[in-house]
């Protein structure tokens, strides 16, 4: 069985997350894909993010009508610093040698795979899949590569749909008082509402 495994800080989640497991799903093809939440991103340790509890919600919220779609708390639950690696080692241990792990990626932000916690360690646990956009540099990609050779065997790349939605955009609207329906779907729309999250936007 190969499951795929899209992380982020989901801040919130929105719609273009949802496009891009579903491409994936299809494309790679990958009999599930699990949404997990980071807790604390080392990459974005220098920006307040919204608590773990309503993040994994909303992303619980997202998902609950897609049968192929599921969520784990597994980096919010785990103390400290969130690392990749980390979640991929507790996930292989817990789901066995029967299941493949596709760790679904945007390719910019493979392309900063050196910076990463035991890289090499990360490749011996999963496959990729890399979304790409338009005017990505395969020179970059290439020179990756060439210092992680697994990639060549290991990655699969594939030009996801181009939606221009992004959590910051989502969180200026909200504390504009705009509206962010077909943004997100309703469930966090309303979650959003209800908890009264991004009114008081510091960033």
């Amino acid at each position: 069985m190969r499951i795929g495994i899209l992380g982020g800080t989901f801040d919130p989640i929105h719609i273009a997350h949802l496009v891009i497991a579903e491409e994936c799903r299809l494309r790679v093809p990958l009999e599930k894909v699990v949404f997990i939440p980071t807790g604390q991103p080392w990459l974005k340790s220098d920006r307040q993010i919204t608590a773990g509890s309503l993040r994994m919600e909303m992303v619980r919220q997202a998902v609950a009508d897609n049968p192929a779609f599921d969520s784990s708390s597994i980096e919010i639950d785990r103390p400290g610093l969130t690392y990749s690696v980390d979640t991929l080692e507790e996930l292989a241990g817990q789901w066995g040698p029967d299941v493949e792990l596709n760790f679904i990626i945007g390719v910019d932000s493979l392309l900063s795979l050196p910076r990463w916690k035991d890289p090499e360690r990360f490749l011996d646990l999963c496959t990729l899949t890399a979304v790409t956009r338009p005017g990505y540099s395969p020179d970059a990609l290439e020179e990756v590569k060439r210092r992680y050779p697994a990639l060549e065997r290991k990655l699969g790349l594939i030009e996801g749909p181009l939606i221009g939605i992004s959590g910051t955009e989502i969180r200026r609207r909200v504390a504009s008082g705009l509206s962010v329906r077909y943004l997100v779907p309703p469930g966090v729309e309303s979650f959003i509402t209800e908890r009264g999250l991004y009114k008081d936007l510091d960033e």
